[in-house]
């Protein structure tokens, strides 16, 4: 079994259930001392695109999936893991059963830049599609962009 934290983009339901049809969601949870934040503003037109950072003060909201052997080769070739552009790291997710291990997709690159606003949006329409409390998708909804 391979647990999915899904964050940004991929916290839309549907959205994961065309990059990972066979894989079920088995709930929603935090990265705690994990911050949502942007980077590697040079990779896209959009602009930044989102990633996670470790830093203790903040919390990240995710969805967990059990990812299929081939839905896990799926995602990794979506997000560009072969070529370089995310990497793979193990967390640690805390969750009303407990906390689980899992694994996200980090951005190879630098902090800072900021996000387009139809970016932006997207990931604010995703969190508010994958149940985040009003108050995280508020708080996405705020941040600059371009």
């Amino acid at each position: 079994m391979v647990f999915y934290a899904a964050y940004g983009s991929n916290l839309d339901p549907e959205r994961m259930a065309l990059r990972a049809p066979h894989s079920p969601l088995q709930g929603t949870g935090w990265l705690m001392g994990w911050r949502l934040t942007f980077g590697g503003e040079d990779l896209s037109w959009q602009g930044a695109l989102g990633t996670v950072v470790e830093d203790p003060d903040h919390q990240v909201y995710v969805a967990c999936y059990d990812l299929t052997p081939a839905d896990e080769k799926a995602l990794d070739e979506w997000e560009g893991s072969p070529i370089g552009l995310f990497r793979k790291l193990k967390v640690r997710v805390q969750t009303m059963d407990g906390d689980v291990p899992a694994w996200i997709y980090v951005l190879n690159a630098y902090e800072g830049g900021l996000p387009s606003a139809r970016y932006l949006g997207m990931l604010a329409d995703a969190a508010e599609a994958g149940g985040a409390p009003h108050d995280y998708v508020t708080g996405l909804r705020s941040r600059p962009c371009t």
